[in-house]
């Protein structure tokens, strides 16, 4: 019978010790297919064979969250397994016996002047007391609080965290939530994006990825905790980089509202930060209350039968189609309370559909057009200003707008642009399901193309379907309306 000693090498990896046969059957076992390679410029030049290995045969080294998945490979074939204990790292699994449920509860009410939820203290709980957890929790269900919880716990034990977002809006957003929490958030963060400076004596940092990933190892020493918000994009070579250079940082927290569906995605994240926990579904928001209740139209545009041989053919056809823009239009300006019209490409769609939209809007009607060219200041003044209006239209790009923007008075949400992102269409969703004053429910609008050529289904088509399969898992309400669509 074979034995695996497992030990830590920092806080980063593991140190595997066993018989060779056994290295090649981790490797095996740890190795994937990565969904799409085959698309990479990598792959097609043969530099890269597609795959994802997250054991290194050479070092005998994996990550440290992937232990629970060593211990079930052990038993699965029958190994048996011991920890050793590094002098300075530590056992590879440990547990805060210190953390109750009860005592979290009492911590995070002390601390914060809005009342905790149930599932935001089970949350609180499981992560600290496991030290690495990736928390999965959706749009509006009030992940920054947990954040806020979590940070807060680790100052008062005089321990500096590395706060990680994708964006400066989230940067901005976060510190202030924090403040609005009751903290004074100023003696104790630091917010760093371009301009920004990098060297700081406070415990705690909120960073955009961007403005760190270059820095040297050593910047990163003195942070024991680490929190990745829309942990879901740390599989870039950028992110897990500043993961791996976080050696020191034993407690790691991810948060994100969904993953793509993939085992590769969950495996990269889980051994980034730890096992992961599903806090609470949508649905089950909705039924407490705590969020918008969702009504999903499909709007799918029976066209006249045309064959594309490529993909990139019929979104030029989609997005270029005259009467498909004006529907949009007219839904949009159709509408009642705020919407937020999503694209894909800025000069082949966002653009044309902001200046139809604004050409026929009422006089009084504010039309706004967001896109990774608009700072995040400006993209702030609109998120204020169109929580002050009662029919605004934000037209948006999915890069920009899809995640970490909070708008409470947004009623409407229409999918210009076809996606089968699991990630991308459940972060927009979450756009329109925070309540505000008088809002207790919201309307997406799903607009879908029905091309067929004869038995073949067309590109987009199959994308609606990749969508009615999240309505369907996440147990949402949808309508499917037929609507045809001439040249």
């Amino acid at each position: 019978m074979s034995h695996l000693v497992i030990s830590k090498k920092n806080e980063v990896n593991l140190h595997v010790k066993a018989e060779p046969h056994v290295y090649y059957e981790l490797a095996d076992q740890f190795t994937f297919d990565v969904p799409g390679a085959k698309f990479s410029p990598a792959y097609k030049k043969r530099f890269w064979d597609g795959k994802i290995r997250l054991f290194n045969i050479q070092k005998q080294e994996i990550y440290v969250g992937l232990l629970d998945k060593i211990i079930q490979f052990c038993e699965d074939h029958g190994y048996t397994y011991e920890f050793v204990d590094s002098k300075y790292y530590g056992l590879p699994f440990e547990v805060n016996e210190m953390i109750s449920k009860e005592g979290v509860k009492d911590y995070i009410t002390g601390i914060c002047k809005y009342k905790p939820r149930d599932y935001q203290i089970e949350g609180v709980y499981d992560a600290l007391r496991h030290n690495r957890k990736l928390l999965i929790s959706p749009t509006a269900s009030g992940k920054s609080l947990m954040i806020y919880s979590i940070v807060r716990y680790f100052v008062e034990t005089g321990k500096n965290t590395l706060i990680v977002v994708p964006t400066t809006s989230l940067v901005e957003q976060m510190y202030k939530d924090f403040a609005d929490y009751g903290w004074d958030v100023g003696s104790f963060c630091h917010k760093i994006y371009a301009g920004k400076e990098r060297e700081t004596d406070s415990q705690v940092i909120i960073t955009t990825w961007q403005s760190i990933y270059k820095l040297p190892r050593k910047y990163f020493e003195r942070f024991s905790v680490v929190v990745g918000d829309e942990a879901h994009q740390f599989k870039s070579k950028s992110l897990i980089s500043i993961m791996t250079k976080l050696d020191n940082a034993k407690y790691r927290y991810g948060f994100t509202g969904t993953l793509d569906g993939t085992q590769t995605h969950k495996w990269v994240l889980e051994g980034l930060f730890g096992p992961s926990y599903k806090i609470i579904k949508t649905d089950e928001l909705m039924k407490k209350g705590h969020v918008a209740t969702l009504d999903i139209n499909v709007l799918l545009l029976k066209h006249p039968p045309n064959k594309f041989e490529t993909f990139e053919d019929e979104v030029k056809y989609i997005i270029g189609h005259d009467r498909r823009n004006n529907f949009i239009k007219n839904l949009a300006l159709d509408l009642k309370g705020n919407t937020l019209i999503l694209f894909a490409r800025v000069e082949g769609h966002g653009l044309p559909l902001y200046e139809l939209i604004n050409k026929n809007k009422s006089p009084n009607q504010k039309v706004f057009f967001v896109h990774g060219g608009v700072d995040a200041h400006e993209r702030e003044q609109v998120r204020e200003i169109t929580e002050r209006e009662e029919n605004a239209i934000i037209i948006a790009s999915y890069g920009t707008f899809s995640t970490g923007i909070n708008i409470k008075r947004l009623y409407n949400v229409i999918f210009a642009s076809p996606s089968k992102s699991r990630i991308r269409n459940l972060q927009s969703i979450g756009r329109v399901l925070r309540k505000g004053n008088k809002k207790t429910s919201a309307t997406l609008y799903d607009i879908a193309d029905d091309i067929s050529y004869k038995s073949r289904r067309n590109y987009t088509l199959n994308h609606l379907i990749e969508r009615i399969k999240v309505y369907n898992e996440e147990n949402f309400n949808y309508d499917i309306v037929n609507i045809p669509l001439k040249n």
